[in-house]
């Protein structure tokens, strides 16, 4: 089996700027708006609420591939600092239907923001052949990572 068929040449070094990459946006955002105290599993769920608006808790949660009594705890604590509301399901009463509050919706906005430019920043301080690679390896990594949140799913978390 040849290096493109077993996985990348350097699974770890792709894990390493991953984590690299998320422990730097989360830094600069804080840097950035000193305010903000947003639990990063809090702005997950406010990012996914935004993209897919009226999830119920289960939803989300295996969206997230977490346990659905963690997201029901992190919803609680954001539908009472008024990020989220719930809304009754019109075909069963027994779920919610999860929105973003103009609140929320401020602060995804603020994090987005100050994620944009901090990243538009360091990208045009790049060489313009390292700007162009990243640009065209965006697709197989949006790929890859449907794959990986495809295996999430299917694993039942």
């Amino acid at each position: 089996m040849d290096a493109h068929e077993s996985g990348p040449g350097d699974a770890w070094g792709l894990t390493d700027v991953i984590t690299r990459l998320r422990r730097s946006l989360r830094a600069g955002v804080r840097d950035e708006l000193p305010w903000e105290s947003l639990p990063m599993a809090q702005v997950e769920l406010l990012q996914r609420l935004a993209d897919e608006p009226g999830l119920t808790v289960s939803e989300l949660a295996q969206r997230q591939s977490l346990a659905k009594n963690t997201v029901s705890n992190l919803v609680q604590q954001m539908v009472l600092s008024g990020l989220l509301e719930r809304e009754s399901s019109t075909t069963d009463r027994r779920a919610f239907l999860l929105h973003l509050t103009r609140e929320g919706m401020d602060r995804l906005h603020h994090w987005r923001t100050a994620n944009e430019r901090r990243i538009r920043r360091a990208f045009v301080a790049l060489e313009p052949a390292d700007q162009d690679v990243i640009n065209r390896a965006l697709p197989a990594l949006q790929a890859l990572a449907a794959k990986m949140e495809g295996e999430e799913g299917s694993r039942g978390v």
